[in-house]
C-alpha cells in the first residue's frame, strides 16, 4: 500500500519542519505532521500542518505521550489528525532512519496505515540558495509490506510534493529573515506553559 500514496504539505506545515530543525542546528529534533486523506483522492494523504516536538532527548517517551495526547485532542475538534513523522539527525552527514524515528513512525502507523516518515535532506537544503529547486528538502519514508521503513522511490520525489509551487522561495526568505528563531516546541512549552507550541504568530 505505501508505493501508491501520495503526500502533498502545505507551506506552513513544511516551512515550521525546517525552521525548528534550523533552530536547533546541533541536535536531533523531531515532529508530528498533521492532515487526512484528501476527499478528491483517496490515494492523496494532505499535510496541512505540523507540530515541533523536541531538540532534547527526541526519544523520552513520557514527554512523548503527553505531547500527542494534548496534539490529538487539539486537533480531533478540527477533523484532522496525527499522519506522519518528522526528523533531523544530530549529524548533519547522517541520512540514516533512526530507531527512534521508525519507533514513532510504528506507533503512528497503528492508528493511520498510511503514515510516512519524512527525514531532513540536509545536502538540498543547502543547496537550495543556489539553485531553482522546488521539491522538498526531506526523504519520505513509507512502510512495506513487510512493515519496514523504506525511502520512497529513489528520492521519494514524486510521492512527495509541497502544495505551493514557491515554497521554497518563501522558506528562503524565512531562513534569511532568521524567523526559525520564532518557532515553540514542546520541549519549550514543557519548560514555560506560556509559550505556545501550536506557533499561531509565526507567519503573521
Amino acid at each position: 500500500m505505501g508505493g501508491e500514496v501520495r503526500y502533498e504539505i502545505a507551506q506552513n506545515a513544511y516551512a515550521k519542519l525546517v525552521l525548528h530543525a534550523l533552530k536547533h542546528k546541533s541536535s536531533a529534533v523531531n515532529a508530528v505532521l498533521i492532515g487526512r486523506p484528501s476527499s478528491a483522492h483517496n490515494d492523496v494523504v494532505e499535510i496541512t500542518d505540523s507540530v515541533p516536538l523536541f531538540h532534547s532527548h527526541v526519544g523520552l517517551l513520557p514527554q512523548l505521550e503527553i505531547s500527542l495526547i494534548l496534539i490529538e485532542e487539539h486537533y480531533a475538534a478540527t477533523g484532522v489528525n496525527i499522519v506522519g513523522y518528522f526528523h533531523s539527525n544530530e549529524r548533519f552527514d547522517d541520512y540514516e532512519l533512526s530507531g527512534v524515528a521508525k519507533n514513532i513512525g510504528d506507533h503512528i502507523y497503528r492508528y493511520f496505515p498510511q503514515a510516512a516518515i519524512l527525514l531532513l535532506d540536509n545536502k538540498k537544503l543547502e543547496a537550495l540558495p543556489k539553485g531553482k529547486d522546488r521539491s522538498p528538502v526531506m526523504q519520505l519514508y513509507t512502510r512495506d509490506a513487510s512493515k519496514n521503513w523504506k525511502l520512497a522511490g529513489s528520492d521519494g520525489g514524486s510521492q512527495l510534493t509541497i502544495r505551493e509551487p514557491s515554497a521554497n522561495v518563501v522558506l528562503l526568505d524565512y531562513i534569511s529573515t532568521e524567523k526559525w528563531k520564532d518557532i515553540v516546541d514542546f520541549d519549550d512549552h514543557l519548560d514555560d506553559i506560556s509559550k505556545d507550541w501550536l506557533n499561531p504568530e509565526l507567519f503573521k
